[in-house]
């Protein structure tokens, strides 16, 4: 790697920010005397277990190959793991056992089903409660599987319920069943398995009410609600009645996390997230940990695991400039408090030139406020007052979702960005989760229109306040995220100076089509109802696919071949648009990746290619490619010329593929789409950075 200029820091590597880490994802075993956690075996994540009283011996239990461990529980055996694990990311997960003596792993549920697990109890150690989708791939059925001998017996079978909820015995006793107008029913079964009203949550906060489990005795359940309230509150359900009681409530953000107790369930903390998290304890015994753990860790922290009896917790601590740190934290001694390290998760950057976050609040047009979160290049703030002495080329990164949300911490991609030279800006636009439910729901029918309004206000405010340079703004994004990104550079290309996405969705209509049958109703009156004409002319006007030709900025598209939501045939369209204008155009294909790009040498190609793009398009700095395309898998279809070592994946255009039951684009090809209202002019002095 060459030597940085002397007024410039080393570059990061992009290894050391996007590989697998070294170890995380650290969980207890039941009786606390195992860590079992993820970590890299021969180049592909596995399980790997621990015992506490000897915590540098670690050893794999799992020998995959191919695309690595993501998701794994313990057992309440105390001897077994068991992980979901999808074939080339189709997102079909089959659930398997393996005992973490002797290995071997085994498989519990049939390939081509896919499997959630719904309960794991102390009084059924030998059985685990899951979902399979074998006789309706919609609606999944509820059975226990015996882990031993891998016996499945039917428990409930599903009559329109989009989740089931076990109780602590393992007996299926809740449903929540989507409804026609969007919102949701929570609905108890009886002894004979039928079905009985207990709550009705209207569409307008049925995205953010949430069940969390029973409590011990099994007479109450806790949930987020936002039933009747603006923001959404810790709430105990009494079983029987439905009656509802507020645990824990915030008058400014939503409840988003919660501690309970192990043992009876019953709640001990909460916490809520405007800028930053914020835990408020329930009694004072947890007011206790909290004070100890504040005093020993310098970042924010999360529990993340804890034994059955409660004596051993494990800690993880984050912050923008601390990539993870796990630790044991032993409290059977309430009065010899004690914690210990247990694994950083990236060692290799623990003297790396890590920036600093700032929360920011960002005006909208129409009143709204956005909580984002400004990363800067090193050297570039020399007063530390979060705008950098000159504009600087600016990279926003918007969500996936988009019912989801950024927050402060550690986060490899403004790291990464800002070492390369970029500021990085994080926007949450509206229909964003955690900030109420006034603001979700602005967001409902405003995909392409006011939310992504949002991010082009959000680049005016950068400008405006000489954050950014005003011809060196670009967009880049996964997800809904690659959906902001091409929404972008259709219906603002004078915004935006290039933009890259993955995944990103194109065409609503297929959106719509491809999505869950449990999930129809509310996307319907989220992102437009293809029933109705005035529906129709909503996802016609939102959606990027039918513009492609307003594209006037470098693109860089990314897909996973095994993403079964259409997106291959929308890319394909997009991609001839930008060829029939000569337009500058990078596109590539994971065939072997699903939504998500898992396998390390694929994501660290796309890193290289992405790197490169906005080298070119924004002038930042560029690490060499080196080993980046070493065991990838990729078909490069335009632009392999632009990055060195690319051209030896280059493929073939596909053939052009009509397009089927859509509604024709319009005869001039820029015409239609969303009318973008006219940009006021920004008050510099009264939209400056919110201070942190």
């Amino acid at each position: 790697m060459p030597a940085p200029a002397p007024d410039q820091p080393p570059l990061i590597a992009r290894a050391d920010l996007f590989g697998d880490p070294v170890r995380h994802g650290g969980q207890l075993s039941p009786r606390g005397d195992r860590v079992a956690f993820l970590a890299p075996r021969d180049g592909v994540q596995n399980l790997w277990v621990l015992s506490v009283d000897a915590m540098d011996e670690a050893r794999p239990v799992t020998d995959d190959r191919v695309r690595g461990i993501r998701r794994f529980f313990w057992a309440q055996d105390n001897s077994t793991l068991l992980y979901l694990q999808d074939e080339q990311g189709d997102e079909v997960w089959r659930l398997y056992a393996v005992d973490v003596a002797r290995g071997f792993p085994r498989a519990l549920t049939p390939p081509g089903i896919s499997a959630e697990v719904i309960g794991l109890s102390p009084s059924d150690p030998g059985g685990v409660i899951v979902t399979l989708n074998q006789r309706d791939r919609a609606w999944p059925d509820a059975y226990r599987i015996d882990i031993a001998s891998g016996e499945r017996t039917l428990l409930q079978r599903n009559h329109g319920c989009a989740r089931f909820v076990a109780d602590r015995e393992n007996r299926v006793r809740l449903c929540v069943r989507p409804q026609p107008d969007g919102g949701a029913e929570i609905a108890s079964f009886d002894t004979r398995g039928r079905l009985h009203t207990l709550l009705d949550i209207p569409f307008e906060s049925a995205a953010p009410s949430q069940v969390l489990g029973f409590t011990y005795d099994g007479r109450a359940f806790l949930m987020f609600d936002s039933t009747g309230r603006e923001h959404t509150a810790l709430v105990r359900v009494e079983a029987e009645s439905g009656l509802k009681t507020v645990v824990g409530e915030n008058e400014r953000a939503d409840v988003v996390d919660v501690w309970l107790d192990p043992s009876t369930s019953a709640p001990e903390a909460f916490a809520t997230e405007y800028l930053r998290r914020e835990w408020r304890a329930l009694d004072p015994e947890t007011q206790a940990d909290l004070d100890f753990l504040d005093r020993q860790l310098a970042g924010d922290f999360t529990v993340s695991s804890r034994s059955a009896d409660d004596a051993r917790w494990i800690v993880v601590e984050e912050g923008p400039t601390t990539a993870g740190r796990s630790y044991l934290y032993d409290r059977a001694d309430r009065s010899g408090r004690r914690i210990t390290s247990l694994f950083r998760h990236r060692p290799e950057l623990d003297a790396a030139p890590l920036q600093p976050m700032t929360p920011v609040e960002i005006p909208t047009r129409d009143g709204l406020t956005l909580v984002s979160y400004l990363t800067l290049p090193a050297g570039s703030d020399t007063d530390a007052d979060a705008q950098p002495d000159q504009p600087a080329p600016l990279v926003i990164v918007p969500h996936d979702g988009p019912w989801a949300r950024d927050s402060y911490g550690f986060n490899p991609t403004h790291q990464w960005l800002a070492n390369r030279g970029y500021a990085v800006l994080s926007v949450n636009y509206r229909g964003s989760a955690g900030f109420g439910t006034a603001f979700l729901n602005a967001g409902n029918r405003e995909w392409g229109a006011r939310a992504h309004q949002d991010l082009v206000d959000a680049a005016q405010w950068a400008i405006a306040n000489r954050i950014a340079a005003d011809d060196r703004v670009a967009i880049i994004g996964a997800g809904f995220g690659g959906y902001a990104v091409l929404a972008g550079l259709t219906f603002a290309p004078e915004q935006f100076r290039c933009g890259a996405a993955f995944n990103g969705q194109a065409n609503l209509f297929a959106y719509l089509d491809t999505a869950p049958l449990s999930a129809r109703a509310e996307l319907y009156q989220r992102v437009a109802d293809a029933r109705a004409p005035d529906g129709r002319q909503i996802l016609r006007q939102q959606s990027p696919l039918f513009y492609a030709a307003r594209i006037r900025g470098p693109l860089l598209m990314g897909l996973g071949g095994r993403y079964g939501r259409g997106l291959r045939s929308e890319a394909d369209q997009i991609a001839q648009a930008v060829r029939a204008r000569r337009g500058s155009l990078t596109y590539l294909v994971f065939p072997d990746e699903g939504r998500e790009l898992v396998r390390p040498a694929n994501r660290l190609s796309y890193l290289a290619v992405l790197e490169h793009f906005l080298g070119d398009c924004l002038g930042g700095r560029i690490e060499p490619v080196g080993a980046a395309f070493e065991g990838a898998a990729i078909n490069v279809y335009d632009g392999a010329v632009n990055v060195p070592g690319l051209s030896a994946f280059a493929r073939r255009p596909a053939p052009p593929q009509p397009r089927e039951e859509l509604p024709a684009p319009d005869a001039d090809e820029g015409a239609g789409g969303p009318e973008i209202e006219t940009m006021p002019p920004f008050d510099a002095e009264a939209a400056a950075p919110a201070e942190f």
